[in-house]
C-alpha cells in the first residue's frame, strides 16, 4: 500500500473501534433503563434486542447503498444518527422514546458497519484482503470487550447519564476520524447485467453459504454471551465468569496478529476445519467448567471458532462479490451475523427455560455438522457448475 493508504488505513482501523464500542457501551443497560422509565418485561426486551432487528432488516438497503454512494459520507451519516441517539437517550422520559431512540441506533449501527468494512476492503490490494479484515476484525473484538466493560463500570460509580454521554462521545470520535480520511471511498462501476440495471438486491446470492455458516458459529457466541451469568448462578459457580469475554478478546488479538498473513494464503475449507473443532472444544470445555481455568480454556477454544471465522467468512464474502458490489456481499455477511446473534439467545432461553442445564451446551454442538453440512453443498454446487 501507498503512504498515503496506510494513514487512511490507520484511520479507518481507529474509527471501527469507535463505531463499536459506542453502541456496545449501552448495549448491558438499555433494558434496565427501559425499565426505570417503567417498561415492563416484554418492552425491556424489546429494547434490548431492537437495534438488532433494526439493523437486520436494513442490512440489504445498507448494501446496496455502500455500492451507490460515497463509503465517507454513509460512514459520517450513519455515526450522526449514532450521536443522536446517544443524546436521545439522555432526553428520553418515556420507554416509547427508549425505543424510537434505538431504532436510530439500529440504523447508524448498520450503516457504519457495511461501509466501514467495504471501505477498508477497497484500499487493500486484493492478496491482502484477508490480514486487513482480520485488523478490522480485531478492533471489532477489542470494541465488544471494552464497550460492555466500560458502559456497566461507568453506570454503577456515575449512573444511566454519563454513560449515555461517552456513548454519544465515542460516536462523534467515528465522524472525527471519518473525516480525516482522505480516500472519500466513492462508489465503484457495479458490474450489473443490462437486462436488470437498477434492480435493488436484497442479497449477493455466492455469499449466501458464508453467511448461512457464520450464522452458525455466531448462534453457540450469542447464547454463551446471553445465558453464561445465568446458567453459572444456577450451577452454583463461585468464580467470576465475566472474565470469559475479556479473555475472548485477548485471545482473538493475540491470533489475528499472529496470524497475520496466514489469512491470505490458507484455504478456507483448512480454517474452516480447525475452527469447528475448536468451536466443538469451547463447547465440550464449557459443559464441564466447574473452575476458572477450563472457562479460560473455553474462551481460548470459541476464539479459535467463532472469532477467527468471523475474520475468514468476510474475507471470503469480499472476495466473492463481482466488482463494485462489495457493500451488498457485506450486508449479506452481516445478515448471517445478526441472525446468529438473535436466534442464538433466542434457543438459548428455550433450553435455559425447559431442559436440564447440562443439556445447554451439548445442544449447540448440533450447529457443528450443519456448517460442514452447508460447506459441503456448497462446494458440490460450486465443483459441478450448478
Amino acid at each position: 500500500m501507498t503512504k498515503k493508504r496506510k494513514r487512511d488505513f490507520a484511520l479507518l482501523l481507529a474509527a471501527t473501534f469507535f463505531y463499536f464500542t459506542g453502541p456496545m457501551s449501552v448495549a448491558p443497560l438499555v433494558a434496565g433503563y427501559a425499565g426505570s422509565l417503567g417498561a415492563g418485561e416484554a418492552l425491556m426486551g424489546l429494547a434490548g434486542g431492537l437495534m438488532n432487528g433494526v439493523s437486520l432488516l436494513s442490512r440489504p438497503v445498507v448494501g446496496n447503498l455502500a455500492d451507490t454512494m460515497g463509503k465517507r459520507m454513509l460512514t459520517i451519516g450513519g455515526a450522526a444518527l449514532m450521536v443522536a441517539a446517544g443524546a436521545g437517550y439522555l432526553l428520553a422520559g418515556a420507554p416509547w422514546a427508549v425505543l424510537a431512540v434505538r431504532v436510530l441506533h439500529g440504523l447508524g449501527f448498520a450503516c457504519c458497519s457495511v461501509s466501514l468494512s467495504t471501505w477498508i476492503s477497497e484500499l487493500l490490494p486484493r492478496e491482502r484482503v484477508a490480514w486487513g479484515m482480520g485488523l478490522y476484525g480485531m478492533m471489532t473484538a477489542i470494541g465488544m470487550a471494552v464497550g460492555p466493560a466500560a458502559g456497566v463500570f461507568i453506570y454503577q460509580h456515575v449512573g444511566y447519564g454519563c454513560a449515555f454521554v461517552t456513548s454519544t462521545v465515542l460516536s462523534a470520535m467515528l465522524v472525527f476520524l471519518a473525516w480525516c480520511v482522505r480516500d472519500r471511498g466513492e462508489a465503484l462501476p457495479a458490474a450489473r447485467t443490462r437486462e436488470r440495471p437498477h434492480r435493488l438486491r436484497i442479497v449477493e446470492w455466492r455469499v449466501v453459504p458464508v453467511a448461512a455458516i457464520i450464522l452458525l458459529f455466531a448462534m453457540p457466541y450469542m447464547a454463551t454471551q446471553a445465558f453464561l451469568v445465568p446458567l453459572a448462578e444456577a450451577e452454583g459457580l463461585t468464580f467470576s465468569v465475566g472474565w470469559f469475554f475479556p479473555l475472548y478478546a485477548g485471545v482473538l488479538v493475540v491470533l489475528r496478529l499472529g496470524l497475520g498473513r496466514v489469512f491470505d494464503r490458507v484455504p478456507f475449507w483448512v480454517f474452516l476445519l480447525i475452527s469447528v473443532g475448536c468451536a466443538g472444544g469451547a463447547l465440550a470445555a464449557l459443559t464441564v467448567m466447574r473452575g476458572f481455568w477450563m472457562m479460560a480454556l473455553a474462551a481460548a477454544l470459541m476464539a479459535g471458532g467463532y472469532g477467527i471465522m468471523c475474520t475468514v467468512c468476510q474475507s471470503t464474502a469480499i472476495l466473492l462479490a463481482r466488482p463494485g458490489e462489495r457493500g451488498l456481499a457485506n450486508g449479506t455477511y452481516y445478515i448471517g451475523i445478526d441472525l446468529g446473534m438473535a436466534l442464538g439467545p433466542i434457543c438459548g432461553g428455550l433450553l435455559f427455560g425447559h431442559a436440564p442445564l447440562a443439556w445447554f451446551y451439548p445442544a449447540f454442538l448440533l450447529t457443528l455438522p450443519l456448517i460442514l453440512a452447508v460447506h459441503a453443498l456448497w462446494w458440490w454446487t460450486h465443483s459441478s457448475g450448478r
